[in-house]
């Protein structure tokens, strides 16, 4: 009624309209029968190894002339595991557009792994409304300075492409290290920080080759 348009994940056994609304068949025997032609590659986002690029289809399942529903189909390349989505949109919409909207819950479901892991989102002990908002109202803002802190570093010139730029993670180190923590030797905490983004730099490394490695 409000005229939102979505992207909905649904179960296999999932049953659509196609045809104009003359046939009710399964959204994996639909993906069954999909010529390979029709697969496009997009990405859905980027990931913490890189892009999140997948095969797409869609197959329209409006019932009516003017409506804009699809079924969005999602094939992982190298499992072949497949995803499904109903879609729906207020106007005419690009398969790209649909892709980005299905992956942006990567996103959230990232920042409330991040905040559990970090500043520790989900370990709070109370019971009351009042209790559990403070808590999760100072975890929130320990976590939007730490990502401002990592996105400010971000944007400085990297003078050693050995090394990734410092992620949350990194700086919460370094700050309960020269902050809460008993007091070490600067050198030593900076050569544990450096040694660990070299180590993550060369698995990165390590991960494109072997997927280059198999696309070729």
């Amino acid at each position: 009624h409000r005229g939102i348009g979505y992207v909905l994940a649904v179960g296999c056994d999932r049953r659509v309209h196609v045809n104009h609304g003359r046939t009710l068949i399964r959204v994996d025997d639909l993906a069954d029968r999909i010529p390979t032609a029709e697969w496009q590659q997009h990405s859905c986002g980027p990931g913490a190894k890189g892009p999140r690029d997948y095969l797409w289809a869609w197959v329209t399942t409006a019932t009516s002339p003017g409506e804009h529903r699809w079924l969005l189909i999602r094939r992982n390349r190298t499992t072949g595991e497949l995803a499904f989505y109903l879609c729906w949109s207020p106007r005419l919409v690009p398969l790209h557009t649909l892709v980005t909207v299905a992956g942006s819950r990567w996103s959230i479901e990232e920042l409330f792994q991040t905040g559990k892991g970090q500043v520790g989102l989900d370990h709070y002990q109370v019971r009351g409304w009042t209790g559990w908002h403070r808590f999760i109202t100072l975890a929130m803002l320990a976590l939007a300075v730490l990502t401002i802190l990592a996105a400010t570093t971000a944007q400085q010139p990297d003078p050693d492409p050995e090394i990734i730029a410092l992620t949350v993670a990194e700086i919460r180190r370094l700050l309960n290290a020269f902050v809460l923590a008993l007091p070490l030797p600067p050198a030593h905490t900076l050569h544990w920080s450096t040694w660990r983004r070299t180590s993550q730099a060369r698995a990165r490394r390590s991960h494109y080759q072997r997927r280059l490695g198999h696309l070729a």
